[in-house]
């Protein structure tokens, strides 16, 4: 299907004078571009690390919205969104009010994205999209399959498989260090598809609880337990907030984690350190990542400040994963 789009140019300051009034003339999937940076407040709620290098802010923006090009007159519409602009002029600044158009495909963003995403090995692990054909030589490896759906992780991120290598470690062991606990409890918090979860019970944990703020997280958490032939009674997932949520708290329990593992943000995981350790038994592992590497000290700092010992930091790229233990 293909599809007109329509781009007002305007100013910051009239965008959502703009918006609304284009939805009022039941226009919806309204895109707005501007050069206007995220205040301190907007980067702690969107958990950023670091923002992208904008032009300078010269007051202008661009507003957006598409209308289904199926051959009809949409000259009625546009005349709506002129008159429409004409009546802001006399509340608030609106600039030019030049209207551009251009054509656009209706793309299959859910699926596009799939070309990316093809198997690969972590150690012995092979992770596997769930469209892709098992290779024959591959039919007696150590098999994860995985679908995101619109969740995050697919596993190919440094962050995601800093924090399955440890896993790896602490629940299997290696050839330095082998756990006592060889089907440990696992908190998975910011579950997102469900990959740590799943790897841990691949791996041999007894059972898992996960978290993620996003409820379409269970599903693909879910689903991909089934793919992989995991026991849905494995696996405990609840949506909130692990900061502050202290009903969520009491729902995970205390004390009741061999391993807790994080593959959030930075500035997640520092505010959530201190909620950690009452969730981990007496000798328990903190398996972090999604750290950006000049949040490091920020991190260790928060980690040691709640009470626990940073035994561990690994490095992929300019990701970092920090590992502690609650003595």
């Amino acid at each position: 299907m293909k599809w007109k789009k329509y781009t007002i140019e305007t100013t910051t300051q009239a965008e959502d004078y703009m918006a609304g009034m284009l939805g009022d003339l039941g226009i919806e999937g309204i895109e707005i571009e501007d050069n206007i940076p995220l205040s301190k407040e907007d980067q702690a709620d969107m958990f950023i690390d670091f923002l992208p290098e904008l032009p300078p802010d010269e007051g202008i923006s661009h507003v957006s919205f598409y209308v289904e090009d199926d051959g009809s007159d949409q000259a009625e519409l546009l005349k709506n969104v002129k008159k429409g602009l004409e009546e802001l002029r006399g509340m608030v600044e609106v600039g030019s009010g030049v209207i551009s158009s251009s054509e656009t495909e209706d793309l299959d963003w859910i699926n596009n994205w799939k070309k990316y995403f093809s198997s690969f090995t972590i150690e012995d692990i092979l992770i596997k999209p769930t469209w892709e054909e098992l290779k024959e030589e591959d039919k007696d490896k150590f098999l994860i399959e995985i679908d995101p759906g619109i969740s995050f992780g697919t596993g190919k991120h440094e962050t995601t498989q800093l924090c399955i290598r440890q896993l790896l470690k602490y629940i299997r062991g290696n050839a330095d260090y082998t756990p006592q606990n060889r089907a440990p409890k696992v908190l998975d918090v910011g579950c997102g598809s469900g990959i740590l979860s799943i790897v841990a019970l691949k791996l041999g944990a007894s059972e898992v609880v996960g978290t993620d703020l996003d409820a379409d997280c269970m599903i693909s958490t879910r689903e991909n337990m089934e793919v992989n032939h995991l026991d849905a009674s494995l696996g405990t997932f609840y949506v909130g907030n692990l900061i502050d949520d202290e009903e969520l708290q009491q729902k995970v329990g205390n004390e009741e984690y061999d391993i807790v593992v994080a593959n959030i943000l930075a500035d997640v995981i520092i505010p959530m350190a201190p909620v950690i350790p009452a969730r981990m038994k007496k000798g328990g592992y903190f398996i972090t990542s999604g750290i950006i590497d000049f949040k490091e000290q920020e991190v260790v700092d928060a980690i040691r400040e709640a009470g626990l010992e940073v035994v561990e930091v690994n490095h992929q790229g300019e990701w970092v994963n920090v590992t502690a233990r609650k003595n």
